[in-house]
């Protein structure tokens, strides 16, 4: 290690409470309790600044796919340093590696998207979203096509126009968000917003129609497009019933609107298939993808531009006047292609579809007999557990912890005291752990997670929560 990283906890604490404005943080409240310093990895293991290792079951922040220490891709970054550290994408110029990832994954996308726009993030790409759409409706002599319709709790970045698509109640309570143009609908989440002897098909359907009762509410002649993760991740992995993107799909095409597939989180793999909507079974005109084309072993996004929407920014558009200093950086492009082409040679999306993903949803099914547990859902490698005050007894919903019982808060603090990093999401505790993951370490996760939720019901016991 070098000898400017040799502290103790207790002093990178310190600096860090003195320096680093944490993302998504109560800063005071960090502050004084101090952070958790991460100091190793390994594979789909980490270490902190004590020694004590960590079952990291988030992939990082949904991005780690094929773990930790990868020798391909450190070996493609460093070579791609001492070749070309950096150049831009300005100034009608390229460099070999953004050439080479676009081809990649033009090859690897859905039929039809031949084009791909760079950027650094997800937010960005959602941003650049928000631009792209718009500038297409207006090369098309349609202007007034300018709304953008997202849903309550879908999260598209924390910029302003990617929060704004989102639909956190948090984020836009802080900064007047959401910008004009943009309008939500509710998320097809059947324990929020299902009805009694509802079946799941028959709520997919009837969740979908709220898009075709918001384009008419608006105006179809003001609606640009539609925006939508096909899972909803940060929003603690709500799964839509399989009727819901073949109606929202159907309706877009009745309305001739756009259909945008955020695949920050569900991209390249974690759900069984390259893409969401191929799980699903949808055809978006655009694609946001970040996070797991590099395994977050570098920042790197971009936009997935169908023919529908390429042809007329190319034949039509003339200059488009958006991009990024990092669009396409050769290191970041670099390391994508390393580890494309490692997911391809693992077989990481069989491997998900066809033996770790089967076998953690029977998993996960098991936990459905815990007393906290009022429902446990799996799609490919995410996972999302339900924690009730009371169970669902016959026609009786399940009881569900009051807004001064923080259960998810209270379990993620057995998690990380256990070796086991879960996310809680309000009542629900959600995974995404990394696609190299065995099926013996799914086995590792799942004692992991019993544990943790033993530990929490005696602990709502203790505290009379239960």
């Amino acid at each position: 290690m070098s000898p400017q990283f040799e502290r103790s906890t207790a002093e990178w604490q310190a600096l860090d409470a003195a320096h680093y404005l944490h993302p998504f943080t109560d800063f005071k409240a960090l502050a004084a309790k101090g952070s958790r310093i991460i100091s190793r990895a390994d594979n789909i293991y980490l270490w902190d600044s004590d020694g004590h290792k960590l079952f990291d079951a988030m992939s990082g922040l949904w991005c780690v796919n094929v773990g930790y220490g990868q020798k391909t891709l450190i070996d493609a970054a460093t070579a791609q340093l001492t070749t070309l550290p950096f150049y831009n994408s300005f100034f009608q110029t390229a460099t070999q590696p953004a050439i080479a990832l676009a081809h990649k994954l033009a090859q690897l996308s859905p039929t039809g998207f031949e084009h791909v726009f760079f950027t650094g993030s997800g937010s960005e790409g959602n941003d650049t979203i928000v631009r792209m759409v718009r500038r297409y409706w207006d090369m098309l002599d349609q202007p007034e096509r300018h709304t953008i319709i997202g849903r309550f709790n879908g999260y598209h970045g924390s910029t302003m126009a990617g929060a704004s698509l989102g639909g956190m109640t948090d984020m836009h309570a802080q900064g007047g968000l959401p910008i004009p143009g943009i309008v939500h609908i509710d998320q097809p989440y059947y324990v929020q917003h299902g009805k009694v002897n509802e079946s799941q098909d028959d709520f997919g359907l009837r969740a979908a129609s709220w898009l075709e009762d918001k384009i008419l509410e608006v105006g179809p002649d003001k609606v640009a497009a539609f925006i939508g993760e096909p899972v909803q991740g940060a929003g603690g992995v709500i799964i839509p019933p399989d009727t819901y993107w073949p109606e929202i799909q159907r309706i877009c095409n009745k309305y001739g609107i756009l259909l945008v597939s955020d695949e920050v989180i569900c991209g390249f793999g974690r759900t069984g298939h390259w893409w969401g909507c191929e799980r699903f079974g949808y055809k978006p005109d655009l694609i946001t993808f970040a996070k797991g084309v590099t395994s977050g072993y570098i920042p790197l996004g971009g936009v997935l531009v169908g023919a529908r929407v390429a042809k007329v920014l190319i034949d039509q558009g003339g200059e488009f006047a958006h991009g990024y200093t990092y669009s396409g950086h050769p290191v970041a492009c670099a390391v994508a292609l390393a580890n494309l082409q490692l997911i391809e040679d693992l077989g990481l999306v069989q491997h998900v579809r066809d033996d770790t993903g089967p076998y953690l949803a029977s998993q996960f099914a098991a936990l459905q007999s815990h007393p906290l547990v009022g429902e446990a859902q799996t799609c490919g490698l995410m996972g999302a557990i339900r924690l009730v005050k009371h169970k669902a007894v016959g026609a009786q919903a399940a009881q569900a912890f009051g807004p001064d019982e923080p259960v998810g808060m209270v379990c993620r603090g057995h998690c990380f005291a256990n070796g086991l990093i879960m996310r809680a999401v309000g009542d629900r505790m959600i995974i995404a752990p990394p696609l190299v993951m065995t099926l013996a370490q799914v086995e590792e996760l799942m004692a992991l997670i019993r544990l943790c939720l033993d530990l929490t019901w005696a602990d709502l016991q203790q505290r009379g929560w239960v």
